[in-house]
């Protein structure tokens, strides 16, 4: 893999301020599919843009960081520790998101993110989308929808992957009873 690898740490700043989300790219997103054009500009607002470098880690398995990241360009690598060894379990595709559910029950990590390539991610602190429950309540709620959606796809995604290996494994002979 890299030789290198970097840690997240600093908000890239130009010369007119930190950088904006591009409303654009969260409309198209897994997250904005049912959101106005009004409310991806007003949720991100409440987002940070992260840019990210060949390598560069967003967040390591098992940390405590409730942060909801939507790919906004390139790519990340989602990798697990098997057996003290990492392995690349999935590849997010642009609009995806990770971290649904450690944005709602702000528990550890479940995998490292790792940007592959030159990677933009917008980020989302639970604390900031929680502050637009009084001023877009309806808003919040196409989010938190679009939320479940997300989790509901990816289990089912996971379980056709279940599937498919265990048939792979019984049709192969790998398989016996005892």
């Amino acid at each position: 893999m890299n030789s290198t690898v970097t840690e997240y740490t600093d908000v890239i700043e130009t010369r007119e301020g930190p950088l904006r989300a591009d409303p654009t790219i969260l409309a198209e997103s897994r997250l904005g599919t049912e959101l106005l054009p009004e409310e991806c500009d007003a949720l991100v607002a409440e987002m940070e843009v992260l840019p990210l470098v060949d390598g560069q880690v967003l967040c390591h398995e098992g940390e405590r960081d409730s942060a909801l990241y939507v790919l906004a360009s390139g790519k990340i690598e989602v990798v697990n520790l098997v057996s003290g060894q990492e392995e690349v379990v999935y590849r997010m595709k642009l609009g995806e998101t990770a971290g649904t559910r450690v944005f709602i029950d702000r528990g550890r990590r479940r995998s490292t993110l790792r940007a592959v390539g030159e990677t933009t991610v917008y980020a989302l602190q639970p604390a900031r989308f929680e502050a637009l429950i009084k001023r877009q309540p309806f808003m919040v709620y196409k989010v938190m929808r679009a939320m479940l959606k997300i989790t509901h796809a990816n289990l089912m995604r996971m379980n056709r992957e279940s599937e498919a290996l265990s048939n792979y494994v019984t049709h192969r002979g790998l398989y016996t009873r005892y």
